[in-house]
């Protein structure tokens, strides 16, 4: 397809070609409609001064008779301008005046007439030279079978008629010329950064997610077009990677525990000799078959969190009833390890969501905290370990909170660590998968809020932010 038909096959043109038309027709509208007024203005002029010099030459009539009515048009008739005079007998004769070649029956016709004529002066010249004249006059029938006829004539309104009617016609022109260029120009302007578009989307599905679609910086729907594409390109790149990085870690994270179920099953079916050695190995071949299948739903909860698909299950509740009950439940294991759990949950703290998912994310905290918290090679001196899971009110937002004493994250690594499978050195002897702090993140994104690691000075502090919901009904 050529340039120019690409143009002309352009949304961007048929709507130019449309308002065009519309714009082009108003103005032949207007102008027509103003040359039309324009002449009936100068017509209603004309008839206002033949009536008023019909009302003149009444009175000189009424005066003096027909005599003093044809001196008095014979007087008018030497004056130069445009009025019109004739008075003649019945037969037709002229007594007086400045007309003659009207048209036959003019005279027999009372009242208004648009006639021709030529002026007396031109009545010998030659057709060619002197054209016959258009008037509006106005006829009477006088006493004695005299006729008087006055009029005007028409060239003035002719020519004022036709110079609006040239102007419109020209200005049409212009209109649509003007508008065809400025239709080419926005087109091919906006046909360009479309095409450019076009570009980047190619080589997008040809495998380069890192490419952008183009913004010209100039705020339009193209741009805020572009800016939105973009956006949604840069989560499904980092969808992507994730995809990439979770094979990845499934391959080789889930292949040590899976080697050693086979192991210890292998081991067992070689070496066991006794019931209570068979009886231990199933043991650890279930403990490793839960710690999979815990890996697998955690998986499964992310991948539902960040889907979407969790949003149908949103219901107003309160988020300091969930840390309280957080609180009750990990008591007792923070207890045996030496560590001291404090829920701080003042006032309601109303969010609309999912609660299992934000449970969840909280559990997952509380979790961790335990776990790094009650670290054995704690610095000798230190604060007595302490967990504090707080759920306030902060704005329009609550934020929930677990803060303790542990080692903490470097601010380097704090990024980093909320992706999935990534477990820093010091967390390798704990017992976990490194898919905790990626599911809260998730959690927090599919709620609107987000998941922020700060120092706790020493320690970490986790904070879930999620927009705040409305009242909610507290059972009594």
């Amino acid at each position: 397809m050529t340039a120019l038909g690409k143009i002309f096959r352009t949304t961007t043109f048929k709507l130019t070609l449309v308002y065009l038309t519309v714009f082009a027709l108003f103005a032949a509208f207007l102008l027509g409609y103003f040359a039309f007024n324009t002449r009936r203005l100068i017509t209603e002029q004309i008839t206002d001064t033949v009536n008023a010099e019909i009302t003149g030459l009444s009175e000189q009539y009424r005066q003096g008779g027909i005599r003093r009515l044809v001196i008095s048009v014979d007087e008018r008739a030497r004056r130069p301008g445009s009025s019109l005079y004739l008075v003649t007998t019945f037969s037709g004769e002229a007594l007086a005046g400045n007309v003659t070649a009207l048209q036959p029956g003019t005279l027999d016709n009372p009242g208004w007439t648009e006639t021709t004529y030529r002026r007396l002066d031109e009545a010998d010249e030659r057709d060619k030279k002197h054209p016959d004249h258009h008037a509006l006059v106005r006829v009477f029938q006088l006493p004695g079978g005299f006729r008087m006829l006055v009029g005007r004539d028409l060239e003035e309104r002719e020519r004022l008629y036709h110079i609006v009617t040239a102007a419109g016609r020209w200005s049409v022109a212009i209109v649509i010329v003007l508008g065809l260029a400025g239709g080419l120009f926005v087109t091919r302007r906006v046909l360009r950064r479309v095409d450019a578009m076009t570009e980047t989307s190619r080589s997008i599905m040809a495998g380069d997610l890192g490419e952008r679609l183009p913004v010209a910086g100039s705020g339009d729907e193209l741009d805020r077009l572009a800016v939105n594409l973009n956006l949604m390109l840069e989560r499904i790149e980092a969808l992507m990677k994730g995809l990439k990085e979770v094979s990845d870690n499934i391959a080789h994270d889930l292949k040590t525990p899976l080697t050693r179920l086979r192991n210890r099953t292998e081991q067992a079916l070689r070496t066991a000799s006794s019931e209570a050695e068979y009886r231990a190995a199933l043991e650890g071949t279930i403990e490793e078959s839960d710690g999979l299948i815990r890996t697998f739903n955690a998986l499964l909860m992310i991948a539902r969190a960040e889907s979407g698909q969790s949003r149908d299950d949103m219901v107003e509740f309160d988020a300091a009833e969930i840390a309280n009950d957080i609180g009750e439940l990990y008591e007792p294991l923070a207890e045996q390890k030496g560590l001291a759990l404090r829920v701080e949950a003042p006032s309601p703290a109303p969010v609309k969501g999912n609660r299992e998912l934000v449970s969840q994310a909280l559990s997952n905290l509380v979790d961790n905290a335990i776990k790094y918290a009650a670290l054995p090679d704690r610095p000798e001196g230190s604060p007595p370990a302490q967990i504090v899971v707080q759920a306030v009110n902060d704005g329009d937002r609550v934020l929930l909170t677990v803060a303790d004493n542990g080692p903490g994250i470097p601010e380097a690594d704090r990024q980093r660590v909320l992706e999935r499978f990534v477990r820093l050195e010091q967390s390798r002897s704990q017992p976990g998968s490194g898919l905790g702090l990626s599911l809260a993140a998730a959690v927090a994104r599919l709620h609107g809020g987000e998941l922020t690691l700060a120092d706790n000075a020493p320690g970490l502090k986790s904070i879930i932010a999620l927009p705040r919901g409305g009242p909610v009904q507290i059972a009594g």
